[in-house]
């Protein structure tokens, strides 16, 4: 829109009223015909058409400078108001549908950051109760009332379903979840949508370090033994805890990602996860005999079909593994991530180094392999504090001093 100033026909007076012309461009009428589309705002401002004195001349200055004041005035509200109504268009807007176009881009990466963001999305859902949430609803308070319903209301999916005990999402899930919330609004901020994030103002939930639970091998060769009343669990498990994969990975594991590559050696080929670079993590597993033996390649089918037929992630089988863990003599809470961790912890034990441990598990960062050494070194601290004294009889021959008292042995 363009704004100018025009002096309109002089009266009986020979004064002439300015007043704004507002020009929109060029529009169509019901004729075809193509003409300017304007508008006229009169001003209570008058020029002398023909000034004779030096006061007249004055004074048609001051009006002009008036009616350019005007104009400027006008253009200044005219770009706010473009704005404000704008922003009051993004502002209501759907944020569900923003978030779900977020999550869509997050599918053809890792498998488990993308269920999160689903997940994440559901828990958003649920909390607010409503078919739709715009931006405009999200504020400090509606941030703080879902930070509150994450680590107080939900119930893990598989605890309600059986109703066997009422129970919170862990901590270290919630976080997870309200990080990706923030990550969306903040994503919202930087493309403009929103002009305050209110995220900045809500407090994180702070993520625990959490007891990783593995099993020795010992426990793997009992549970082995054990019966498992699914067995695609009990293989896809056990392939779990000698190859280290995911359960999102064995889950989708197909059988043209596995090559015999030598007459009775396979491997596995696959896009483990997306990159933060943007390429694809390509992975070539070799898999030992142990796991080669669960693929039951006797029954294989074709290429796309995959490998553990049957296998599902929901409450029946999460029961189902600990209930085998049971009658394996096992009493630690036993989940399918265990056999990813038994596998990390067995391949140190065995002198694998970090770096190459961290490559087998496909882990773009070095710092979330290092969770595994950490374990390894509480286990020799415990170790080393439980070693037997077995020179308590000699300390005064040695004539050092009484590791429970302190004071030096007599010579």
């Amino acid at each position: 829109m363009k704004v100018s100033v025009n002096k309109r026909n002089p009266n009986s007076k020979g004064l002439q009223q300015l007043r704004l012309v507002y020009y929109y461009g060029v529009v169509e009428g019901e004729d075809g015909k193509k003409r300017p589309k304007r508008d006229y705002e009169p001003l209570e401002l008058y020029v002398y058409q023909s000034p004779k004195t030096q006061a007249e001349r004055q004074h048609n200055k001051e009006m002009l400078r008036q009616a350019e004041a005007a104009r400027s005035a006008r253009l200044v509200e005219s770009h706010a108001n473009k704005f404000q109504l704008e922003d009051r268009v993004k502002l209501a807007s759907s944020f569900y549908e923003y978030y779900d176009r977020l999550t869509s881009t997050k599918e053809s990466g890792s498998t488990s950051n993308y269920s999160i963001w689903v997940s994440a999305g559901k828990h958003l859902r649920s909390y607010h109760g409503r078919a739709e949430l715009t931006f405009e609803e999200i504020d400090k308070k509606f941030l703080e009332g879902f930070r509150k319903y994450l680590l107080e209301e939900p119930l893990t999916k598989s605890k309600s379903e059986l109703a066997v005990l009422t129970a919170k999402l862990a901590k270290n899930t919630a976080s997870s979840y309200f990080n990706k919330v923030r990550a969306a609004l903040n994503e919202a901020y930087r493309e403009g949508i929103i002009r305050d994030n209110p995220v900045q103002r809500v407090k994180s939930v702070k993520a625990e370090n959490t007891k990783r639970t593995y099993l020795t091998l010992d426990e793997v060769r009992a549970m082995t033994k054990a019966e498992c009343r699914y067995d695609v669990l009990k293989r896809a498990f056990l392939f779990s805890c000698t190859t280290g994969l995911r359960w999102s990975d064995i889950n989708k594991l197909t059988w043209s990602e596995i090559e015999e590559f030598e007459p009775g050696h396979y491997r596995i080929i696959f896009d483990q996860q997306k990159l933060k670079n943007g390429g694809n993590s390509l992975v070539y597993l070799d898999l030992p005999d142990s796991a080669v033996t669960l693929l039951n390649i006797q029954n294989k089918e074709g290429p796309d079909d995959r490998v553990f037929v049957g296998l599902k992630y929901n409450s029946y089988m999460n029961v189902a593994l600990l209930q085998w863990a049971m009658r394996a003599g096992i009493t630690k809470h036993v989940t399918f991530h265990a056999g990813r961790h038994t596998f990390a912890v067995a391949q140190l034990n065995r002198g694998v180094d970090i770096y190459s441990l961290s490559r087998l598990l496909g882990h773009s960062e070095l710092r979330t392999t290092e969770i595994y050494a950490d374990i390894l070194e509480s286990r020799r601290v415990t170790a080393m504090r439980s070693f037997p004294d077995i020179f308590e009889e000699q300390a005064k021959e040695f004539g050092s001093c009484c590791p429970h008292c302190g004071q030096q042995a007599n010579p």
